[in-house]
């Protein structure tokens, strides 16, 4: 199985349909400008700057014929800003140590983009900055303006911290998307130089037998293997993997290489799981529980996915699955938002899933789909498309508003705006989306899956296609020559219809494998198929197959019921409460002083059509109890309290916050 072509695919759904133009008109055109630091009112990214101050930096060098290698390292720090009134230098690096990424990211989704709706205005903005990429490399094929701008000598002396391979990665993933989406090699070019530099390095006859403290480029270069079919680029990422977690562990001998160009004693924690932050601890085959930073482990864990799938390697397919039960079985918000803690952006212990302080990072939900998707490709089972639906429209969605043009970098389930600003305890809560950040990893990540949302929506392989992810679409596919045109239709995430039709000029054997959905009741579906088609469930797909010939079509109707969730008694924070889902979304409510209201299970939960900034949008109706405030004093004598009924109009999770600033609640007492 493998994801269908972008280009091959035209949304015509009307909720992601609008989502992908508010991408391409608002999110693009406002992240461009952040890029560049031209938005007054948002954090400065210096992204741009950098770029520019390192390409400056290699004419210079080119014209006064430097060696390039020998300014000596002077390390600003993991962050460098300009002090309050100082006017930022040409020549000097500022930001985050990976603000690269942001750039490349933003190209990904500008490929993205372009590969279904041609503009030649956003291409010649795409091809300014490929020149600009280009122009800063190092005539060797390294590329990481941080170095470039703060000393050479020094790349590669700290891979644990300094992200060199996550902007690596990045930038592959940038490369190929434009490659693939309008034939130009330019940054695919620039891509390959970096990577063919790192295999010198780091391959098998290099000599640094390192790998990725922040992964990312374990899946880039599979995909770069996938485009161009260099299978040293493969070669490289099975290395990375196979290396993480050995003994002698790297990142300790790296430290202790410090150590010694500083004159200083190395002393080694004891500590076995000193490098879980990192999923380094231990060999990766070893690992069955998901731990450290989120978004690093997501992203290593799809890597491992691909070079599993890509070699057949069972020991890497089976720790795959061990960490995904890991994750979904006991450490998945439910809005599949993952990473428990703000200490590390991390996993916390199983079951510990707080609501109030939960970080649930916007990327980390972005990586979770990435994983979820290729464990589709290595095993078509439901379960993953299920997850990838959950953490799509609730987690990932929440991180911006409706209008593009703010972002949720933590996506708490839990807020009230004062503790918000005023307990430090939840400094990483924010009870409104923010303009830009310094870190500014979330919004274009948005941006890149949004813009790549029908690759996972459809997959295929040389007779099937599978229905992951319900929107309407036209699709083409090839199956022994004959062109099958695939037409959806449906108002997901709002009702259960589905209509396929297929249309092919001859006849045709084919299978189309549509997903029955968790949240859905198997035994009502309703279903309407031609004639001389067979059914079969399998692994939480329903395949229908035959031979088409003409238009034919397949109807579904897949009951939507709203259903009232309660969690695992081990998740502390959830006991005595429930949570409203109604098909694939969560529900929330947005008001004040929300711990005073009780769900009221008896009655019942009604669906009416409603609008959110314009757009329309099912919301639900829902009673509750509330209960009297107490104000005699901080405390009282108990008497059973007093409640009044009322009742709550209950808002899609990824919406909320759209509407000025409130409580926000998923959680209730029940």
């Amino acid at each position: 199985m493998k994801p269908a072509d972008i280009k091959k695919v035209k949304i015509t759904d009307s909720f992601w349909g609008r989502l992908q133009e508010l991408v391409r008109s608002e999110m693009i055109p406002y992240q461009w400008k952040a890029l560049n630091d031209e938005i007054d009112s948002a954090a400065k990214s210096y992204c741009i700057h950098n770029f520019r101050a390192a390409a400056r930096l290699n004419e210079k060098r080119r014209e006064l014929g430097e060696d390039f290698k020998q300014a000596k390292f002077s390390d600003p720090g993991f962050e460098v800003w300009p002090c309050d009134g100082e006017q930022p230098q040409p020549d000097k690096f500022y930001g985050f140590l990976f603000q690269d990424t942001d750039l490349y990211k933003w190209i990904e989704a500008a490929a993205y983009s372009l590969a279904t709706r041609p503009d030649p205005g956003l291409e010649a903005t795409v091809d300014e900055a490929v020149k600009l990429i280009a122009s800063a490399q190092h005539p060797c094929g390294y590329l990481d303006t941080y170095y470039l701008l703060c000393g050479m000598d020094a790349a590669f002396t700290n891979l644990q911290s300094n992200h060199e391979l996550y902007c690596l990665g990045h930038l592959i993933e940038a490369a190929c998307a434009y490659y693939e989406a309008a034939g130009k090699d330019g940054l695919l070019t620039v891509a390959r130089r970096y990577a063919d530099y790192v295999y010198e390095r780091m391959g098998p006859e290099g000599d640094i037998p390192g790998y990725p403290g922040h992964e990312i480029a374990e899946m880039a270069l599979a995909r770069l293997y996938n485009v161009t079919g260099e299978k040293k680029y493969l070669e490289l990422a099975k290395l990375f993997i196979d290396r993480r977690g050995q003994s002698p562990n790297y990142f300790d001998e790296e430290r202790r290489a410090e150590a010694r160009r500083l004159g200083r004693q190395y002393r080694q924690s004891p500590d076995l799981n000193r490098y879980a932050y990192h999923q380094a601890h231990m060999p990766v085959r070893e690992q069955k529980e998901a731990v450290g930073h989120a978004v690093r482990a997501v992203y290593l864990y799809s890597g491992m996915a691909d070079v599993g799938a890509l070699t057949d390697d069972e020991t890497l397919k089976k720790a795959c699955v061990e960490l995904w039960r890991s994750i979904t079985r006991e450490k998945m918000y439910i809005t599949g938002g993952i990473g428990g803690t703000c200490v590390g952006e991390a996993f916390s212990y199983p079951f510990d899933l707080p609501n109030d302080s939960a970080y649930a990072e916007t990327c980390a939900a972005v990586g979770l789909v990435f994983f979820a998707r290729r464990m589709l490709e290595i095993s078509p089972c439901g379960e993953y498309a299920d997850v990838m639906e959950q953490a799509l429209y609730n987690c990932v969605l929440s991180g911006m508003s409706q209008d593009g043009k703010s972002f949720f970098y933590v996506n708490p389930l839990e807020t009230v705006p004062e503790a918000c600003r005023k307990d430090s305890r939840l400094g990483h809560v924010k009870s409104r989306r923010q303009k830009w950040f310094g870190c500014a990893c979330c919004p274009p990540n948005l941006a890149r899956l949004i813009e790549s949302v029908a690759s996972y929506a459809i997959t295929e392989d040389k007779n099937t296609v599978w229905l992951n992810l319900f929107m309407g679409c036209e699709f083409t596919k090839e199956v022994d020559g004959v062109s099958l045109k695939l037409s959806v239709e449906t108002d997901m995430p709002f009702d259960g219809g589905v209509k396929l039709k297929i249309t092919a000029p001859s006849a045709a054997y084919a299978s189309f494998a549509i997903r029955i959905p968790h949240w859905t009741d198997k035994d009502l579906i309703e279903i309407s198929l031609p004639d001389g088609k067979i059914q079969k469930e399998k692994d939480g797909y329903l395949y229908i197959s035959g031979i088409w010939e003409g238009e034919e079509e397949i109807r579904l109707s897949l009951p939507m019921p709203v259903r009232i969730m309660t969690a695992d008694k081990r998740v502390r924070e959830c006991l005595g409460k429930a949570a409203v889902m109604r098909g694939p979304l969560v529900y929330c409510a947005e008001g004040e002083e929300l711990a005073l209201y009780r769900l009221n299970t008896e009655k019942k939960i009604s669906p009416e059509q409603g609008e959110i900034c314009g757009n329309p949008i099912t919301l639900l109706n829902a009673g509750f109890k509330k209960l009297s405030s107490n104000s005699a004093g901080l405390y009282t004598e108990y008497r059973k309290p007093e409640e009044t009924e009322e009742n709550l109009r209950l808002i899609p999770y990824f919406a909320w916050n759209n509407s000025g600033e409130k409580e926000m609640r998923v959680w209730f007492r029940v």
